[in-house]
């Protein structure tokens, strides 16, 4: 199985980019993880719904073109279908017996993404009804795929 990041924007905090970084180093034994990141779209510091829009369907169109046409595409939304721990891990176990072996998650970025984006998603997650930084949620999403990978193994750190 592979997995592919796909975020919008940098992450810029070095304590974040720690955390990822050790946590995609604890997935090693478990999953080869890519990371891909697309530029963030400027936008002014109260934008419109016009604004608004035209960002995320340009960050949108940055992140398609990095979807591979075999990916099985999670969308992660704060208005997707919210999923436990457990859940997750099901989720991905579900897709290793039906042979899709490469999973993409795409991350937005502040304003989240696109409805097209949404569209073209297989399946749309949330892990909380709470918004995070999106570039927090990279450090949870990367937490998320270690914690899923020891459930289903049923390897202790988990419980």
């Amino acid at each position: 199985m592979s997995v592919v990041i796909l975020g919008v924007g940098r992450v810029k905090e070095p304590f974040l980019r720690a955390g990822i970084e050790e946590y995609l180093r604890r997935l090693k034994p478990y999953v080869r993880v890519t990371v891909v990141e697309v530029p963030e779209e400027p936008f002014g510091p109260y934008p419109g719904e016009a604004e608004r829009a035209a960002v995320v369907a340009r960050e949108g169109d940055k992140l398609r073109r990095h979807l591979q046409d075999d990916a099985y595409v999670v969308a992660l939304d704060p208005k997707g279908k919210q999923v436990s721990s457990e859940e997750f891990a099901g989720l991905l176990e579900k897709r290793a017996l039906e042979g899709r072996s490469r999973i993409t998650f795409v991350v937005g970025g502040p304003l989240g993404l696109s409805p097209d984006l949404l569209g073209r998603a297989d399946e749309v997650i949330s892990f909380s009804s709470m918004t995070f930084p999106h570039q927090l949620f990279r450090l949870i999403l990367v937490e998320q795929l270690y914690r899923a990978f020891k459930i289903s193994r049923r390897e202790p750190y988990h419980w």
